[in-house]
Formats: C-alpha cells, structure tokens, sequence
C-alpha cells in the first residue's frame, strides 16, 4: 500500500480547524490556491468528500469531521515532540553513553566529570567498562575512551588526558630475593604479572629506548586481566607488574613498590574520547566532551 501524505492531511485539518481557505493559507504559508488544489487532490485520493464549502465559509463534513477527530490530535502531539527536542538541542539534557577502562573512569574522567553533573541535574551518563574497542557505533555508544595510538582511523579524536608513561615495578620483597632487571630482555628470567587482553591474548610489554623499539614476552604465577588487581599482585610481592605509571603511583611514593627499566618506558599519547565523525552533537554531549577535553597549558 502506498504511504499517505501526511502533508496533505496536515492542510485538511488547518482548514478545517480554521474555517477558511484564506486563514489556513496564511498559517501554512502556502497561496489560496495551491492549499485548494491539495485538498481536491485528497478528496480525489480518498474517494470522499471532507468539506462543504460555500462563498462565506468552509466546514467539515461528517468523513470530514471524523477524520479531524481522529487525527488532529496526533498532529498536536508530534508539534510538541518537536518542541520538545528544540528545548533538549538549547538545554543540556538525557543520557549520554560512554565506554572506556576501569583507569582512565577513575583517574581521568570522574574528577573532570563529577563537578559538571551537580551542575546539571537533566545529563545522565551511562559507563561501559571494558577493556577491549567496543563498536561505539553498532553497541549505540555516544563515545569510547582509549589511547590515542588505538583509536581508529575514521572516528574523531579528542585528547581528554595528558601523555602517560609505563612502568614496571615490584615490590621490595620481591627484589630483595630477584636481582633487579637492567634490560627489557631481563624480564625473561623473571617472575611477571601478566595481563590478559580482551581477545584472549597475553600483553606483551612494550618498551622504547633511543629509537630501538622492544616487545618482551613475560612470564608468571599470575595472570590478571584487571589493572587494580595486578596492582595488588606486586603489592603482595608475587612478581614485576607492567602499567601506566599512574597506577602505582601512591605505592611508588610510599616506598612499598619499585620502580625499574624507567628509561625504557617514554611518554606516549594519553586517552583520548573518540566518537563518529558524521554526528549531531546533543547539547548533553557537547556538554561532556567541552568538560573532558584538555585545555592549552592543562
């Protein structure tokens, strides 16, 4: 079945509701004429009359008047909606859906976050945490947050974050019955904390110094897939652990982890929120992505 135009309904109901070609003209911003030439072609598409009209006024049949009962108020209600999406595009408002890790929510996102969304009650944020690329697009994800270097090619790009560095670090314990490692290629006669990837696949350490890149394979008592938990693996001395320094930061301050090989782990671009190219931006996101991203001098 053919779709009806809606077009021509919307004119029906303005003239009846108006009682006057020339008015209803006027309110749809169309000529007298063309406004009688549609609703001639409705009646004809219809095979029914829907007004009687006469020199001084126009008014509904009975099919006329049953139409505009039954579907005038729809029209009302698809105005409102339409307002009401005006109001959420000049009013930062709904939900706004993000995946990322488990350490860029805590150390980078919330703090920025948490100050905005007392500000403005009608933002909701929804997080996905995960530690693989999820299809933000497919999953129906506003944004991701990743490392730089992994986001991909077709999405934009905001750094939210400054460069980070890796680092391996043990505990005191542990060095004290290990010799500590003065190459990556050490690592290979140690006990290691490893790091289960999304995929299935085992981390491998990656190191730079002087130009010369390295990937280490490390072995251990442990794998872990989350970064708080391996954390707590080297606090507990059972091997090297290897993340963004971040993490061990507080431990690394206290005396109660070790840093070493730190000349092999140079900055490297930090978390960026990346998201389609090809979008809209509500004012509920534009609102999140201006709270996150990284200012000159930050």
């Amino acid at each position: 079945m053919a779709k009806r135009n809606l077009n021509d309904l919307l004119a029906f109901v303005t003239v009846a509701r108006e009682g006057s070609f020339t008015r209803a003209a006027a309110v749809l911003g169309v000529t007298q004429s063309a406004l009688s030439q549609t609703i001639r072609a409705l009646e004809a598409r219809l095979d029914i009359r829907l007004l009687t009209r006469t020199t001084r006024s126009v008014a509904p049949t009975e099919a006329g008047a049953h139409l505009v009962q039954a579907i005038g108020h729809r029209f009302e209600e698809i105005e409102a909606e339409l307002d009401a999406l005006t109001a959420m595009r000049d009013k930062p408002a709904g939900t706004v859906r993000i995946t990322c890790s488990d350490h860029v929510l805590r150390t980078t996102i919330w703090p920025k976050l948490a100050p905005v969304l007392r500000d403005y009650p009608d933002v909701n944020v929804e997080f996905d945490v995960s530690y693989g690329l999820r299809d933000i697009v497919a999953d129906r994800f506003d944004a991701g947050v990743r490392l730089g270097e992994r986001v991909h090619k077709d999405m934009i790009a905001v750094p939210i974050g400054p460069k980070l560095r890796m680092a391996a670090v043990a505990s005191p314990a542990y060095f004290a019955s290990h010799l500590p490692p003065k190459t990556p290629d050490d690592l290979t006669r140690h006990r290691c904390i490893n790091q289960r990837q999304v995929g299935g696949g085992l981390y491998a350490w990656e190191f730079e110094r002087r130009g010369r890149a390295l990937e280490v394979r490390v072995e251990g008592q442990v794998t872990i897939n989350t970064s708080p938990h391996i954390v707590a693996a080297a606090l507990d001395g059972l091997g090297i652990a290897f993340l963004p320094e971040a993490e061990f930061a507080p431990y690394l301050e206290e005396g109660r982890l070790v840093r070493v090989l730190e000349n092999w782990c140079p900055p490297f671009p930090g978390y960026h929120l990346y998201y389609p190219s090809r979008r809209h931006p509500s004012p509920a996101f534009s609102l999140v992505l201006d709270a996150l991203r990284v200012r000159n001098g930050a």
